[in-house]
């Protein structure tokens, strides 16, 4: 069975040469930020990936992972690579460096992230957790949490969590019933969560949740839900794990993918004394503080679905090698190369959209101009729903695809297609599901920003399309199609809120569309000029034009179908009585 081979080359052509990367090395803190330091990073991330994470990604899947009511055990060799991922650093790759981490930027982070989800998954959902628990309690703990917790989070010694979800709740956070008792400085909660991803394992010291309850006097409704960071071992007086909180893990999910993850039920308070537990932030500010987490997992979720694909193009072009009919291999039949450009054009896409969302995101935290960072904030804001939803989409897509390029034999579990279409399923789900994400995108993005937001990012994919930017030629398609979002964020802004959440769907499929247009225009570009200016990389830079030319033709023209359906959509909606008629 084919081991992942990390795509280096193509993030670093992404970094250096399609992004502004200049504008990232420029930003205040980020002096160590330069290509021969990018690129020994991405290195050693590729050799971690390949040879410590990769190989336990099968025999994760088929042996899962061990649940008692002591604990969890990980699947075999999980507890020992997580061990090396601590020891190499990688945890703290973007963390503080007065936390201990080595202060890089994000936009390098979600390269590195696309690697951990290709080689491993269900490995790579634990630090992706932990990472948003940092981002949580930088931005809302106090100095006491921060300075008790924060450097072992930034390290990965201990890892952390998000408890959200309740039986009764679902997606609907305004009915979380899990209690917080006031007790002295802190807090006893009781209740349960489910669907807890690496709720409970046995790869770290401690393990930090960060849990959604409500205070006895607290109003109903989102308005009354707070935010409690509850460790797994409550501290001794040196700092370290001591006793066991009264928490526990009452049962894990048996599930379609991702088999080496844990996803736990978590119970608080069973015992009687309720699991100790510290307030972060306000009372009753914890789903906005939440948010800080839950939007860093959703650009992850994005960067995950990357992943995904590209391991599952990796393996689909492999086979397609090797596999002989009709007197030749499969890769040169006509339908298969139809799929495998499908499956490579679309994947190259998002990964400049992945990197270039987390680029904005440093502008916005690191810039010392005001204007600019607002500015990528907004930016930041409009393109995450789409990084998470259009991204995971893509993500099973493109996994399916692999499974027809194998054939029969891509439905039998040993050739490791069918994992990839498994394992990638959760995503379009957790998080916010695809459909929260366009509500996300439509409702708060779009028309509480009253569209200035989607507005700055359609008059740079016009720059693009009008071949306005420095050394970039015109592209019809791309005008063509960004007239359709142009018309359709038009259509939406002016309907009602009815008619716009009925159409949410398709313009975030629309948007993912378009921006995907823009990244194959801004990479047939660079690779033009490369070839034009002479190259000793000539087979890569042509692959790359080859591999946007066909974006341009046969994936970008889905526009128009999603904008027609704009057009149709509210109208057939409105026309059905659900209760009557589904």
């Amino acid at each position: 069975m084919a081991e992942y081979r990390a795509p280096t080359r193509d993030m670093l052509f992404v970094l250096n040469e399609v992004l502004d990367d200049q504008r990232i090395r420029d930003l205040p803190g980020y002096d160590d930020y330069e290509p021969e330091t990018v690129s020994a990073v991405l290195d050693e991330a590729a050799r971690f990936a390949s040879d410590v994470l990769s190989p336990l990604n099968w025999s994760g899947d088929r042996e899962g992972v061990h649940w008692s009511e002591d604990g969890i055990v990980a699947a075999e060799g999980f507890g020992a690579a997580y061990s090396q991922y601590v020891e190499g650093g990688w945890n703290g790759l973007t963390g503080s460096a007065d936390h201990g981490g080595m202060g890089m930027p994000r936009v390098l982070g979600a390269a590195a992230m696309e690697m951990w989800n290709a080689a491993n998954m269900s490995f790579a959902l634990c630090p992706l957790l932990t990472a948003s628990a940092v981002e949580a309690l930088e931005n809302h703990g106090n100095d006491e949490l921060k300075q008790t917790y924060l450097d072992k989070l930034v390290t990965g010694e201990w890892t952390g969590c998000m408890d959200l979800t309740e039986p009764q709740a679902g997606s609907d956070l305004a009915q979380v019933r899990t209690k917080a008792q006031p007790d002295g400085d802190a807090y006893r909660l009781f209740g349960q969560k489910i669907y807890i991803t690496w709720g409970e394992h046995d790869m770290a010291d401690n393990i930090i949740h960060f849990v959604l309850a409500r205070l006895p006097d607290a109003p109903a409704g989102v308005k009354g839900i707070s935010l409690f960071l509850v460790p797994k071992f409550i501290l001794d007086e040196n700092g370290q794990p001591g006793e066991r909180n009264d928490m526990r893990c009452a049962s894990v999910e048996h599930k379609l993918g991702i088999h080496a993850c844990p996803t736990c039920t978590m119970s608080f308070g069973e015992d009687g004394k309720g699991a100790l537990g510290y307030l972060v932030g306000e009372e009753n500010k914890g789903l906005a503080h939440m948010f800080t987490m839950m939007n860093a997992a959703r650009h992850a979720m994005g960067v995950q679905g990357l992943g995904i694909a590209d391991r599952a193009y990796q393996r689909a072009l492999e086979y397609a090698r090797d596999r002989q009919q009709g007197g030749r291999a499969i890769v040169e039949h006509a339908d298969v190369k139809r799929m495998l450009l499908s499956m490579r054009a679309q994947t190259d896409v998002l990964r400049a959209m992945c990197l270039d969302s987390a680029s904005a995101l440093d502008i916005a935290e690191r810039s010392d101009n005001e204007e600019e960072r607002a500015a990528a904030q907004a930016r930041a804001d409009v393109m995450i729903p789409v990084v998470k939803a259009w991204g995971t989409e893509l993500g099973v897509d493109i996994a399916n695809t692999g499974i027809q390029v194998h054939g029969g034999m891509g439905f039998v579990e040993e050739t490791g297609a069918a994992q990839y279409l498994r394992d990638a399923r959760i995503a379009p789900i957790y998080e916010g599901t695809n459909g929260i994400q366009a509500i996300d995108l439509v409702g708060r993005k779009l028309i509480r920003d009253e569209g200035r937001g989607m507005r700055a990012l359609i008059a740079d994919i016009r720059a693009t399309a009008d071949g306005s930017a420095e050394g970039a030629n015109e592209h019809p398609a791309l005008s063509d199609a960004l007239e359709l979002l142009e018309t359709a964020t038009d259509t939406l802004l002016e309907a009602g809120r009815d008619a716009a959440m009925a159409n949410a769907f398709n313009y975030l499929m629309l948007c993912g569309t378009v921006f995907g247009g823009w990244y194959a225009a801004r990479i047939a570009d660079v690779a033009k000029n490369a070839l034009d200016n002479g190259t000793d990389e000539s087979d890569f830079y042509e692959a790359r034009q080859a591999c946007a030319r066909f974006y341009v033709h046969q994936i970008l023209p889905k526009a128009r179908g999603y904008a027609a359906m704009i057009q149709a959509g509210p109208a057939v909606v409105d026309s059905v009585d659900a209760q009557r008629h589904l």
